[in-house]
């Protein structure tokens, strides 16, 4: 069984007050553009005293340590006695963010920004946070690049002093841009600081990883849920570019395959008729998918060890299951991590999408 610590310090200055806090039932885990989440509960008798870890909340960080590798941090929110019991929630870093406000406009003169690359924008809404009075969370971001741009001469992308945004909501904006970026957050030991890191992927997070593999009767548990919808299913589809009645580009990418023909419209801007037809092959294929796996349950194993995921990852998945015989590449976009404890054995909830999806819709995995 691995050993779990659970580590409560400061939010500001990262002293620590306690070493190794009593947890029970305690789930966790990352996401793909988003904080992730934590609950816990502290049970007495041997938990410290209720009112203080009341006190701490929005002033403290709890740290998750496996096999003395750090693997989450967060912030705690909030904390309700049930009786003896104190259930608590804590997220990541970036929900700082979220209780934070530009009240300068522009980041205090960074902006406004006209063709910016969208990586910058989120260095300096945390650089901007942080060089405030009291808010320094100490995270640190990747100096990653994209390609992405935000923000044109005639319509500049700014925030005004009469209107204060949202640090969060900026954030969330601008990890939406096309071609921009993804971002996720980790946390390691440097020393004996734990460093809180954003780390940025541009376009994406995370590679294909031909070392890790999920199997039925290896490290796959529990009753996997492969869905097969046809509402998102084609083998033609109809890509439509920029301009408007005559002057419009279509074009048509189709392929006979002995089912009942069914079609999608994929609405692009695109002018140029070859990036069209690629993208409209690119959907078409996405289309062609029909099994869909949206959460994966497992366990540690030396197929794919649990240090080792890691959050954008294509991973490749083969289930071999009463009604379903799936085998596909899917993407990881988070995860819930289960300790155990007892009889219980540790698992873990994989989040998960197709590895190539249909971009002509918002498309809501089932």
């Amino acid at each position: 069984m691995p050993d779990y610590r659970y580590i409560l310090a400061r939010a500001a200055t990262g002293e620590v007050l306690n070493w190794n806090l009593p947890l029970t039932e305690v789930e966790f885990g990352p996401e793909k553009s988003g904080p992730g989440s934590l609950t816990a509960t502290l049970t007495p008798p041997f938990a410290p005293s209720l009112s203080d870890m009341l006190n701490d909340a929005g002033d403290a960080v709890i740290l998750v340590e496996r096999n003395s590798r750090l693997i989450w941090g967060g912030l705690l929110w909030r904390a309700e006695p049930e009786g003896v019991k104190l259930p608590f929630e804590a997220s990541g870093f970036t929900s700082y963010l979220h209780r934070r406000f530009d009240l300068h406009g522009n980041l205090d003169g960074r902006g406004p920004y006209v063709e910016a690359d969208p990586c910058q924008v989120i260095r300096d809404v945390w650089a901007y946070a942080q060089e405030q009075p009291g808010g320094d969370l100490q995270v640190v971001v990747d100096d990653t690049r994209s390609q992405g741009k935000t923000g044109t001469a005639k319509d500049p992308y700014a925030t005004s002093k009469s209107d204060p945004r949202n640090l969060g909501e900026i954030v969330d904006e601008i990890a939406d841009i096309d071609d921009g970026l993804e971002w996720t957050e980790t946390v390691s030991w440097r020393g004996h600081q734990a460093e809180r890191r954003v780390v940025l992927g541009a376009p994406t997070l995370g590679r294909r990883r031909d070392d890790l593999t999920f199997t039925t009767g290896a490290n796959v548990v529990g009753e996997p849920h492969v869905v097969k919808d046809a509402d998102t299913y084609a083998q033609w589809v109809i890509g439509l570019g920029a301009g408007e009645g005559t002057k419009r580009k279509v074009v048509v990418d189709g392929v006979r395959n002995g089912r009942l023909r069914l079609e999608s419209k994929l609405e692009t801007s695109e002018k140029d008729e070859t990036k069209l037809k690629q993208r409209a092959r690119r959907e078409r294929l996405a289309r062609q998918i029909l099994p869909t796996l949206t959460e994966l349950e497992i366990t540690d194993h030396p197929a794919a060890p649990i240090q080792e995921l890691r959050v954008g990852d294509d991973v490749r998945i083969r289930l071999d299951e009463p009604h379903t015989a799936y085998d596909a590449w899917n993407r990881i976009v988070g995860w819930t991590l289960r300790p155990g404890g007892g009889e219980s054995p540790e698992r873990v909830t994989l989040k998960l999408e197709r590895t190539l999806r249909p971009e002509g819709d918002d498309i809501e995995e089932q």
